[in-house]
């Protein structure tokens, strides 16, 4: 066994030391270490040499591009977390309601399940901390009721009808992190699928969450992708081997000091041919971007909203030595027929990439697909049926849907505020089991319930508290909106988040515009494959 480990040990430290030489320091680096000599030496006043070397490294990396950055370790951990599919804690989702936390889910199978904590809870005391009416934030919450696997939290908790609070010890344990946050059928043939991330379970839970919906009756299927953000590049990669076929080009990336890498499917197109739409906007990016660019390039799925973020850059995470990390770009990604999913940027302008959509707005290509403009010199065609297509920036749907305009200035300071979320979880904290009585399921509530005009006053009241001015004309606009939005909000606190989107979606024009392309066999063909 010794005379195994020796060589291996040896080829590390040869390999280390290769490692090593090729980032000998350069003169710049002496220049940058030097600096810092002479201030720890030199300067008028004591100093915090990590703080000017975060400075220094951030600064840095700010002048190359708009996602290279640097990552302090409490940065680190926060972003592995949504990726790495679970955390240490209780099991349950919560918010903010007038100072006071409100449970809103709990994990089914988590600790907090398995003591008995329920929807509407509130708790008030971590472990004898008093954490309500005190100002404390959400982190600092988190923080508390958060902990290694089998510590212990104790919370008081009051519930509504109960004349004293009730106390729970709770042991912690590993949570997972849901990437799905709704799946349900929405006609007895097509099927829904909310992704918000994609992280490492994201791919699992997909395929998990597309079996029940085909034992249901699943032939064609809407993937929702709008607001995702993106994730873990091999995710991407393994949920199109979903929809296409073996040895397709998924996508591919390169760069100056990394060679060209390709990514294949190899799945067999588990929906056999069904209809396929995938719902996009401005904020898809990343590896939402790669899965709609692969549908759209072999012609497998329409892709159907506004054009997406562009964020077409590679990063790799590389650790530095006290745990803190730095975040390089390395590459580019390219969609199968070589575009380049990328939105301009210049030397770092980080300020002037974050306008893009305020550009997009004022410019109209929020609201009329022909205010976008393409160069020749960005078209592509698709790899099947010989579509034009365009790079450069995003992936350009091939339906456009225009951004929802019947909002208003009150529905929007209503929502910013809180008021309509704050009458929902009011609604729910007096009501549940009646509630619950009257409308078993998600369906029975979405066809019988309605917003009550006791419910609208209730809004004024609160808008009062506010100091928010009532303007009748915007309510009677938004009404419809406003209407949906409390119901949905209702529906998750009462059921889950499923029920949230089954009838928000109602009000959604891109999900609608979706199931209408959908339901269409020969419009779906022809967006496809145009006759002309």
């Amino acid at each position: 066994m010794l005379k195994r480990i020796i060589p291996v040990a040896v080829a590390t430290l040869f390999l280390n030391g290769c490692v090593y030489a090729q980032f000998k320091p350069s003169s710049e680096a002496v220049k940058l270490e030097r600096t810092l000599h002479l201030i720890q030496q030199l300067y008028v006043d004591d100093v915090n040499t990590q703080v000017l070397t975060d400075a220094a490294i951030r600064g840095m990396l700010k002048e190359l591009d708009p996602h290279s950055s640097y990552l302090n370790k409490e940065e680190v951990k926060a972003l592995n977390e949504p990726l790495q599919g679970n955390f240490d804690g209780i099991g349950i989702s919560f918010n903010m309601l007038n100072d006071t936390l409100y449970v809103m889910e709990v994990i089914s199978g988590g600790p907090s399940q398995k003591v008995g904590i329920m929807p509407g809870d509130k708790i008030l005391h971590v472990n004898d901390t008093l954490i309500a009416g005190v100002k404390m934030n959400s982190q600092a919450i988190v923080s508390r009721l958060r902990g290694p696997k089998g510590t212990v939290v104790n919370v008081k908790v009051f519930r509504r009808g109960m004349p004293e609070l009730i106390l729970f010890k709770i042991v912690r344990d590993k949570i997972p992190i849901a990437s799905i946050d709704a799946s349900y059928m929405v006609t007895g043939d097509i099927g829904y699928i909310h992704l918000s991330r994609f992280g490492v379970t994201s791919a699992n839970e997909f395929r998990e969450a597309k079996q029940e919906l085909k034992l249901q009756g699943m032939k064609h299927l809407i993937l929702d992708l709008t607001d995702n953000g993106g994730g873990i590049l091999q995710t991407a990669n393994d949920l199109a081997d979903e929809f296409l076929e073996e040895n397709k080009l998924i996508v591919y990336t390169e760069g100056k000091n990394q060679p060209r890498f390709t990514m294949n499917a190899t799945g067999g197109d588990e929906l056999k041919g069904g209809r396929l739409v995938i719902l996009v906007n401005e904020a898809s990016a990343s590896a939402s971007e790669i899965l709609s660019g692969a549908v759209q390039d072999w012609d497998r799925g329409v892709i159907v909203g506004r054009r997406t973020f562009g964020k077409g850059l590679v990063q790799r995470m590389l650790p530095l030595p006290d745990g803190t990390m730095v975040s390089l770009t390395v590459a580019r990604y390219y969609t199968p027929s070589g575009r380049s999913i990328q939105k301009p940027y210049e030397n770092g302008d980080r300020d002037a990439y974050n306008r893009d959509f305020v550009n997009r707005y004022n410019n109209g290509e929020l609201f009329q697909a022909d205010s976008i403009h393409f160069p020749d010199s960005l078209k592509y065609t698709t790899l099947v049926n010989k579509r034009t297509v365009y790079g450069g920036g995003g992936i350009m749907p091939d339906y456009f849907v225009p951004i929802d305009t019947t909002g208003t200035a009150l529905h929007a300071r209503l929502n910013a505020m809180g008021i309509i979320y704050r009458m929902a979880v009011s609604e729910v904290d007096q009501h549940r089991q009646e509630l619950l009585q009257k409308y078993p399921d998600v369906a029975v509530f979405n066809a019988d319930y309605r917003v009550t005009d006791a419910m609208v006053a209730g809004l004024k009241r609160l808008a009062g508290e506010e100091k928010l001015a009532w303007n009748e004309e915007q309510f009677a606009s938004s009404r419809p909106l406003i209407s949906a939005q409390l119901k949905a909000l209702i529906a998750r606190d009462l059921y889950d988040s499923s029920a949230f989107y089954h009838i928000i979606n109602e009000e959604n024009e891109i999900f609608m515009k979706g199931l209408e392309i959908i339901r269409d066999r020969e419009r779906y063909a022809d967006l496809l494959n145009p006759k002309n």
